[in-house]
């Protein structure tokens, strides 16, 4: 599911114009990355968090010269779901028919 489709599924359910629905996402979207950003999470009961993951300072290797290059420790965004999120995809993905049983 893309963007858009995510923004026409929300209007058709609710009744509000694509136009709204898509300049509130984009706000969601924004809010998010700001608060990230700024080193704060998110939190959304039901739903999952937005976190900042630290990662350690690594070893990597430059393969085209073949040299090791140090990664300095470094903080990336991540999603953390809910366990009710978690349960809910579990229970659904594993009653749909497996793609397997065809071959």
């Amino acid at each position: 599911m893309r963007k858009a489709d995510l923004v026409a599924a929300i209007s058709e359910k609710t009744g509000v114009p694509k136009v709204d629905v898509l300049v509130t996402l984009e706000t969601f979207f924004k809010e998010v990355k700001g608060s990230l950003s700024e080193g704060e999470n998110v939190y959304i009961r039901g739903f999952g968090s937005f976190i900042i993951k630290k990662r350690a300072k690594k070893i990597g290797r430059h393969i085209k010269k073949n040299i090791a290059i140090e990664i300095p420790e470094h903080y990336i965004p991540a999603f953390k779901p809910a366990k009710v999120f978690v349960e809910q995809v579990k229970t659904n993905v594993d009653s749909l028919p497996n793609e397997d049983s065809d071959k």
